[in-house]
């Protein structure tokens, strides 16, 4: 049994902790808003008032929030992991959706802190966490990847190793861009079709179905269609948005300009700009349609 910090209980930190909880593991949770993490407290989790009392005589650390800002405040802040000192060898096992620079320099500062860092963003549904079935994108030491690997298993089905540290959060960046970028295509397309006056919900049976039928296609073309894009809300724009924006400046830094990911970037901020931040990221077809003229 190992003593692991978990730091972020939100949709998915919830069902992840709760893999490792199964486990047999003795979890300490913290999360910001702390009511959302009384379900884990419920299974057995200890609740955390700080990412540091979290933290403290852990033998690995998780992280699973939703963009820089968060990341930093749990690592760095007053009352960050990183205040204290921690056992040498320490596992920091970061698996949120991070810019690749803020990926970089915290896996440095974790070093110098004596922890082992792995580069470890996941993908897959609030219920794929729950049930075990994630897949993880990993960049690290080999070392490091064997030693955290039986607490990685409770949560994947599937775990991919792309070289170094960084590299993981490289090709997690590189799939959310493409992914944005086939969401806003759904939603041109199916506005095209409306117009066209096709059968909409013919039109998603077939974009899914077809040749262009990836999994995100396949599963936003029907809720686009459906229209209910503040029901039961798995991933907002806002945080569509983030990961586009990640994707895009990562690609920048890279010397690219990618054109089609950065029509993308601004669908998805066109939604943010008429006030769907937290409607799901399908609402962009309303911010589309607004924006497409009529000739």
């Amino acid at each position: 049994m190992a003593r692991i910090a978990f730091l972020g209980t939100g949709l998915m930190g919830t069902g992840m902790a709760g893999r490792l909880i199964d486990a047999g593991h003795d979890i300490h949770v913290y999360n910001r808003t702390s009511a959302r993490a009384q379900p884990l407290v419920e299974r057995g989790a200890t609740l955390a008032s700080t990412p540091a009392k979290a933290a403290t005589d852990a033998d690995a650390i998780f992280a699973m929030v939703g963009d820089d800002i968060a990341s930093r405040a749990l690592w760095t802040g007053p009352d960050g992991v990183l205040s204290q000192e921690l056992k040498p060898g320490t596992l920091a096992i970061e698996c949120s959706t991070l810019s690749h620079d803020w990926v970089i320099e915290l896996s440095e500062q974790t070093k110098e802190a004596g922890l082992d860092y792995l580069d470890c963003p996941v993908t897959g549904l609030p219920e794929a966490a729950a049930n075990g079935l994630l897949t993880l994108f990993l960049g690290g030491e080999q070392t490091t990847i064997d030693k955290a690997m039986p607490l990685l298993e409770p949560l994947s089905s599937n775990q991919m190793y792309f070289g170094p540290i960084g590299s993981g959060s490289a090709y997690k960046l590189i799939v959310n861009l493409m992914g944005s970028i086939q969401i806003a295509a759904a939603a041109e397309g199916l506005i095209t079709a409306e117009r066209a006056g096709l059968d909409l919900d013919l039109v998603a049976k077939a974009l899914a179905s077809g040749g262009c039928g990836s999994p995100q296609v396949a599963r936003n073309a029907a809720l686009m269609v459906e229209g209910e894009h503040e029901k039961d809300v798995l991933f907002s724009t806002k945080w569509r948005l983030k990961d586009t924006d990640y994707g895009f400046k990562y690609a920048k830094k890279l010397g690219l300009n990618p054109a089609i990911g950065k029509a993308t970037l601004n669908a998805f901020q066109g939604a943010m700009d008429d006030g769907y931040a937290a409607s799901a990221e399908t609402k962009v077809i309303d911010a589309l349609r607004k924006r497409l003229p009529e000739n």
